[in-house]
């Protein structure tokens, strides 16, 4: 097998989604947060999509760990790992003498992950080969090793994850239907992060405590003008452009001061709306249009952002007249070059 293209993970992390670095408060990660611990209840397949560096290997693993599986294997693998003509041994195995090398049987991944979770991460690189395999273990569990003379069951939970649109990639030919199907019984959204506004600096401080503790020294104070940089940047690496920039400058920090160096959009921004908290001390009509306003900026950034800053897709999802949705993009200062893949 691939050396290090899985890896198992015997002790489960904190019961609580923070314990995972799923912090923020901006109602379109709530919303993905409560379906995660619905799904986390449950042992049917999870799709999770997002772009780069939004977390979906801490939502992979706080769906399992927080499960009736959280004792059993968590095996991730990378599927752009997988080369086309090794994949089915990655995946199921061998006997041994399945080929000239193969002096004794190997266990794939999915027999690794057998009672447990297997984590496919960047599912879009899995060739159609590849797909075509995984599709027919889905379908009833059982698989056999190459050179196997028979069949064996497994019972395993399988999340995926993917930052494509999976409608474009069926519609292109590249992605198969039915085991879209089959992986999506479940499925959960990632907002980006320039989406979840003061999330930004809720993560930055988690940031941190945690290099201030792994350092054992005093955990530097964020600056005025750095929180305000933060607030206005786009983050196109999402969390973990984040992590890195707080990283770098954490260790350079000098006089128990976080600066940051970001090259900022300055281009306007509409202004917040209240927060949750605040809404109680507006009259009805002004607390019910606040809310409707967040729920229209918060979808129509993901919505953008899902099909890749293309407007017409966009629109046509919202089932909205393309000019009627640009108009709203407008409103809210949403410009489609920001999301353009």
């Amino acid at each position: 097998m691939i050396s290090g293209s899985a890896r198992k993970v015997s002790s489960p992390p904190a019961d609580d989604l923070g314990g995972f670095g799923l912090l923020g408060s901006a109602p379109c990660f709530a919303a993905a947060m409560d379906l995660v611990r619905r799904y986390a209840q449950t042992s049917a397949h999870v799709l999770i999509q997002g772009e780069t560096g939004t977390g979906k290997e801490l939502v992979a693993r706080a769906v399992h760990y927080l499960g009736p599986r959280r004792y059993k294997p968590f095996v991730p693998i990378n599927c752009g790992a997988l080369p086309d003509n090794l994949v089915e041994n990655e995946l199921f195995g061998h006997a041994r003498g399945a080929f000239t090398d193969a002096r004794e049987s190997q266990l794939g991944v999915v027999g690794e992950a057998d009672g447990g979770t297997l984590f496919l991460d960047e599912i879009e690189c899995l060739s159609h080969k590849g797909q075509v395999a995984l599709l027919r273990f889905l379908q009833d569990g059982h698989y056999r090793p190459l050179g196997g003379r028979s069949l064996v069951q497994a019972d395993v939970r399988v999340i995926a994850a993917s930052n494509r649109d999976f409608e474009a990639m069926v519609q292109e030919g590249s992605f198969r239907q039915d085991l879209l199907y089959r992986l999506a019984i479940m499925a959960v959204t990632l907002p980006p992060l320039r989406a979840r506004g003061g999330d930004v600096l809720q993560l930055i401080e988690h940031f941190v405590q945690r290099f201030a503790r792994s350092y054992a020294r005093p955990a530097p104070v964020l600056d005025a003008h750095s929180r305000r940089q933060a607030l206005a940047y786009a983050w196109p690496g999402n969390i973990r452009e984040l992590e890195n920039v707080v990283h770098r400058q954490f260790l350079l920090a000098d006089g128990g001061t976080l600066h940051l160096e970001l090259g900022v959009d300055d281009r306007p921004r509409p202004a917040p709306e209240p927060a949750a908290e605040d809404l109680a001390e507006l009259d009805m009509k002004s607390a019910k249009a606040a809310v409707i306003a967040r729920f229209e900026r918060d979808y129509l950034e993901q919505l953008i952002a899902a099909t890749g800053g293309n407007v017409s897709a966009a629109a046509q999802r919202a089932g909205k007249e393309r000019r009627a949705f640009g108009k709203l993009l407008k409103k809210y200062g949403i410009e489609r070059d920001r999301y353009a893949g």
